[in-house]
């Protein structure tokens, strides 16, 4: 006959500790069910599910093995039904400060959805603030929506996944470039040098929006670009501004060997020379007719819109072998909904409402670094990486 029992232990940190209870544990023929241990500001506090065979003087050598290191240690019997595993899930909140009442509106959503949080991590401190919190049990999408809800009226980024393998293993991430990867919309600024914004910015707005068809829309402001020199083309690039965070975006996932796509319904002029500065593997995009080192105001092939973009993250990740829930798409735009969708985590990044409701989370602070958070990547293990290659 044995007793299982959840010993917690709590006190000054120090090397050894756990080393010690486990070859108490070993001694006593105590079997160790599951362990927990965190250690906050040189504080420990370690969980130990044990059962403990009859007759054992288990518990009180530990209570004799916390007097003799000024560690506090209590028990508690657990009945076995209790122990059961279940569902789990990963909340990721991120905002520019975390402050009790932000923490308390996401701890009340995650309770009214039924889940428990096991577990709290912080992943960063700058540029913004995240933390992790591992939950079991619980409505994945009661949790979801009453989620939603707290980070609309705490103005924070809260995602919530499912806990699992491919979670931890994303293999591809397939990015739209302008508003997301760099801070412009290219036509804009080609509308600018050919003297046409205010026309093609009103056009631009509507589809983003979704109001109006994207290839439609997209051939009548080129249109209006007719004439623009080779020249302007050059200008242009050159006064790209990339997202901030994208650089240390970019070069983590390399680090992680995930693949990284462009597609944009951009021009490829742009976005090829975007990937050759962020050394991303692969850029596609709309390509612009030049005659005579001058803008037709035609395209070449077929439009990248809306469905070009899912259909081109099904056959990305079909030739790299990779199954669609190992994916991540990022976007903001109308256009990049179906993406999104088909991915296996879906990110809005400052995006348009639509896109925020259709996408699985969102992302509304300024750094395009702050979704390495969402796949649980902490910014201390990234500013060590950099420090090892000289960054």
């Amino acid at each position: 006959m044995s007793s299982t029992i959840l010993v917690r232990v709590s006190g000054r940190d120090r090397p050894g500790i756990t080393a010690g209870l486990m070859d108490l544990f070993t001694a006593g023929n105590v079997e160790l069910v599951d362990v927990e241990q965190v250690v906050v500001r040189g504080r420990l506090n370690l969980g130990c599910l044990i059962r403990v065979p009859e007759g054992s003087v288990a518990v009180k050598d530990l209570v004799f093995y916390g007097w003799e290191r000024d560690l506090h240690v209590d028990f508690e019997v657990i009945e076995d039904q209790d122990v059961a595993e279940n569902g789990r899930s990963v909340v990721t909140m991120i905002a520019p400060v975390v402050g009790a009442t932000a923490f308390g509106a996401v701890a009340r959503a995650v309770a009214a959805g039924g889940g428990n949080i096991e577990r709290i991590a912080r992943l960063s401190v700058q540029p913004v603030v995240s933390y992790e919190l591992a939950v079991s049990g619980g409505d994945l999408e009661a949790m979801r929506r009453l989620l939603g809800g707290a980070a609309a009226d705490q103005h924070i980024d809260v995602a919530i996944q499912a806990e699992g393998l491919y979670r931890r293993a994303k293999r591809l991430v397939v990015i739209d470039m302008d508003s997301t990867l760099i801070r412009d919309e290219v036509i804009d600024l080609l509308a600018a040098e050919a003297g046409v914004e205010a026309e093609v910015a009103a056009i631009t707005s509507r589809a983003m929006e979704g109001d109006v068809d994207f290839e439609a829309a997209l051939r009548d402001r080129v249109r209006l670009l007719a004439g623009l020199n080779e020249d302007a083309l050059v200008r242009v690039a050159d006064g790209i501004r990339l997202t901030p965070g994208a650089r240390t975006f970019t070069r983590t996932l390399r680090r992680l060997g995930l693949r990284v796509v462009i597609v944009s319904g951009g021009f490829d002029v742009f976005a090829d020379r975007v990937a050759g500065q962020l050394s991303i593997d692969r850029s596609y995009a709309n390509r612009l007719e030049i005659v005579d080192g001058r803008l037709t105001g035609e395209l070449l092939g077929p439009v990248v819109d809306r469905s070009t973009k899912a259909e081109l993250l099904r056959r990305i990740a079909a030739e790299e072998g990779i199954p669609l829930a190992q994916t991540v798409a990022v976007g903001d735009g109308a256009n990049d909904i179906d993406m999104l969708a088909e991915a296996g985590l879906g990110i809005a990044f400052n995006a348009k409402p639509a896109v925020r409701e259709a996408a699985d989370t969102s992302v509304s602070v300024p750094y395009l670094d702050a979704i390495l958070f969402l796949l649980g990547i902490r910014r201390e293990d990234i500013e060590r990486a950099d420090e090892q290659d000289g960054v």
